[in-house]
């Protein structure tokens, strides 16, 4: 892997929502940043635009009028779309950006989609970076825990380091670092949608003060407690993308040979529970509420 430092000067994030919005405001003031640049599908929406180019401008994050525009002044890519649309979003980039351009990809894909992005990008000219995100953003913003795959991940991650982020190339093999990923993703995922299976019937029937202490007692390390409502929470307000995730991850298990049974399921659990949260049964519950509240969401949609 080549180990040089990378030089970047202007940044173009592709996708400003959540994760988009964290790194445009975390990387405009580095050392050697000229400038940080945004753009998002939803611009093209009037009262999409308003929104996200006040919060840009309160950022001084500068919008983009379109993906051309970003590409075309950007140095650095960062992709930070929904796991659908990583190649849709490859492909189009492929077809403006500067010849050398370092293009990072922080999106939940498969190996082999990964992959896919790379030929796209590398044959216009462009210089691919997988990047495998281990944890939950939010909590740590652009210091949030990275694995980076590609014959310029070491150079990028001397760049991070830099910059206090923590990055770590972990191969010059494209794949490595998402399959890493990703199977961490059928865990942690699955766990989320176990918790919220089990709990929710355990409600129903009433019996949550004998199930959890048998969990306490199994998993003592773990507040079973602030855990089933740290994953109620996530769940309902990021169903959709981590369902999407793990469609990913499934593609994942299939690319690997095997039959993606839990995966599978597990993305159909967290697209149930992002429709149910579309569907407004969590209305009135709190982010930060008990899990307790979230279960009895459920259940009373059930019965309705």
């Amino acid at each position: 892997m080549n180990s040089t430092p990378v030089v970047i000067e202007a940044i173009g994030v592709i996708g400003y929502g959540e994760v988009g919005k964290i790194f445009a405001t975390g990387l405009k003031s580095k050392p050697g940043v000229a400038s940080v640049a945004a753009w998002d599908v939803l611009l093209s929406d009037e009262k999409a635009r308003k929104v996200l180019t006040g919060y840009a401008q309160n950022a001084s994050v500068s919008v983009a009028s379109s993906m051309q525009d970003l590409c075309e002044r950007s140095d650095f890519l960062i992709s930070a779309v929904t796991a659908s649309n990583t190649l849709l979003v490859a492909q189009e980039a492929a077809q403006h950006l500067r010849p050398g351009t370092l293009f990072l990809d922080l999106n939940s894909a498969s190996p082999g989609t990964k992959q896919q992005c790379a030929r796209v990008l590398e044959a216009a000219g462009g210089q691919y970076v997988e990047a495998g995100v281990m944890t939950s953003i939010p909590p740590y913003g652009i210091q949030v825990p990275m694995l980076l795959g590609g014959a310029q991940a070491a150079a990028l991650a001397a760049r991070f380091a830099d910059w206090g982020l923590d990055a770590t190339a972990v191969s010059d093999q494209l794949g490595i670092a998402s399959a890493i990923k990703m199977c961490r993703s059928v865990m942690i995922k699955g766990l989320e949608a176990l918790v919220i299976e089990s709990y929710a019937t355990a409600r129903h029937y009433g019996v949550e003060d004998h199930v959890i202490p048998t969990l306490q007692e199994t998993f003592p390390s773990i507040d079973w407690q602030a855990q089933g409502a740290y994953f109620f929470s996530r769940v309902v307000q990021h169903g959709k993308r981590r369902a999407e995730e793990m469609r990913e991850s499934a593609n994942t298990v299939k690319e690997a040979g095997f039959e993606p049974l839990m995966a599978a399921a597990i993305a159909r659990k967290h697209q149930w529970v992002a429709d149910q949260a579309a569907a407004g049964v969590f209305a009135g519950v709190a982010k930060d509420a008990r899990w307790q509240d979230y279960a009895d969401a459920l259940l009373r949609a059930r019965v309705a």
